[in-house]
């Protein structure tokens, strides 16, 4: 199959190539400057030039495809609201190239976007409107549209930490902080669980969406269904040789910034269905080992 793949350089969307080039298939993968190019010609995928907000190229892109995995996103947490739109758009635009074919779509979304305080399932389908994040549900409804117009569409939910080298996301974010700060923090008890995933289990699974999900399917790439904040911190202080404290929740936004709301919520999530349907068994280490590893506190 040849595979259209937007953020197809980023932590998971690099990973994600390789999985499916070493699957047998070919990959058109999207590049938004020559450095993004030169990495895909290096990792054995074709070059297609263009980026989320170039309509044209996805359209393009997506239509010289047998199936398209969109992984990009643009990580703009200080304009969700503008991120998840061209997030929205770029769905649109992919299903709309797409549309009459039977072909693959398989987007990028969130566990943490759902049911906050208890355990999420493939199920649950209505945001949480308090979330931080509730702006990006707007991308799965459009998606979801666009069975009726004969897309094999398939929604792969991503944990809050997708773990592994290179990681920049939510937990380097703490490490960063607490090396700052001089103190690991967590909010309040530090018993709010984060769901978790590494990023080959990641990779793995859109590659068994994109080969066989059912239309209209949403998928959990869940490793690990809840790993305590407090753990998370204690590792952190651990290896940095800091002090490991708790702090209230009116303090998390002075403390962290933004990334203090997303600390304290309490987001654990499974994958029992995901692993029913696909076959999709995660093989990979979990945070807390992973943690371990020397790449998380490169100076």
């Amino acid at each position: 199959m040849r595979v259209f793949v937007t953020g197809a350089t980023g932590f998971i969307g690099s990973v994600i190539v390789r999985e499916l080039i070493g699957a047998g298939h070919q990959v058109l993968g999207l590049a938004r400057s020559d450095k993004a190019a030169a990495s895909l010609s290096a990792a054995g995928a074709e070059v297609h030039h263009g980026s989320l907000n170039d309509l044209k190229s996805l359209q393009s892109g997506a239509a010289a495809a047998d199936g398209v995995i969109h992984a990009g996103f643009v990580h703009d947490f200080s304009d969700m609201a503008s991120a998840c739109e061209i997030d929205r758009r770029a769905i649109e635009t992919l299903g709309t190239a797409l549309a009459g074919s039977g072909r693959p779509l398989v987007i990028t979304s969130g566990t943490a976007l759902v049911a906050p305080g208890r355990v999420v399932t493939e199920e649950d389908d209505k945001p949480d409107p308090n979330s931080v994040t509730a702006l990006r549900f707007a991308s799965e409804v459009a998606a979801l549209a666009l069975v009726d117009q004969d897309v094999r569409v398939s929604i792969v939910r991503l944990p809050p930490s997708v773990h592994g080298e290179g990681d920049h996301g939510f937990v380097p974010q703490l490490i960063e902080a607490a090396r700052s700060k001089g103190v690991s923090a967590y909010v309040g008890d530090g018993l709010n669980r984060w769901a978790a995933v590494h990023r080959l289990d990641a990779a793995h699974l859109f590659r068994l969406a994109l080969e066989s999900a059912p239309a209209g399917s949403r998928l959990h790439g869940v490793g690990e269904e809840g790993v305590l904040i407090r753990d998370i911190a204690g590792v952190i202080g651990q290896h940095l040789n800091v002090p490991v404290t708790a702090i209230s929740i009116d303090e998390a936004t002075n403390h962290f910034g933004w990334l203090g709301n997303i600390l304290a919520m309490d987001a654990p999530a499974s994958s029992t269905l995901t692993r029913e349907r696909l076959g999709w068994n995660p093989v990979q280490q979990g945070l807390i080992t992973d943690l371990d590893q020397p790449y998380y506190f490169k100076s």
